[in-house]
């Protein structure tokens, strides 16, 4: 896939719309635009790399620490998680569909596995604004 069509690079030079969360030297985290639950972040690496045997080892090093951060202000912003799932499908059999690298922050609470597996078939994009604005708040990098 060529960066010109990648819709994640094209998040990464703002010519695509999306709830931006967290940016640093070499990641960018967005809100999912189809979340399996409220506060599905994405974090990418700013380069394209069609997988993980693509990354540098300090991108995907960065992925993860981002990941963490977000995954602490998913649990104090009013989102209250209980937890999260990090999730990486790497390779078409994996489920990939975005060819270019991501990690995947899903907000989990107690008791959601119903309501988590209707997301995984759903996936509906909800008050993704305040959302993006409720987690930015909480975050300390």
């Amino acid at each position: 896939m060529s960066t010109d069509t990648c819709v994640f690079c094209k998040i990464v030079a703002l010519t695509e719309p999306a709830i931006l969360v967290h940016e640093s030297e070499t990641t960018l985290a967005f809100l999912d635009a189809r979340p399996v639950s409220r506060g599905h972040t994405l974090v990418v690496p700013k380069r394209h790399a069609e997988n993980l045997d693509a990354l540098e080892s300090n991108e995907g090093a960065e992925m993860f620490r981002v990941g963490t951060l977000i995954a602490g202000a998913l649990r104090r912003c009013d989102i209250a998680a209980d937890g999260v799932n990090f999730l990486v499908n790497d390779g078409r059999a994996a489920g990939q569909t975005v060819f270019h690298s991501h990690l995947h922050v899903v907000p989990r609470h107690r008791g959601d596995k119903a309501k988590f597996a209707a997301g995984l078939l759903a996936r509906r994009a909800v008050e993704l604004e305040q959302v993006g604005a409720s987690i930015r708040s909480q975050l300390t990098v």
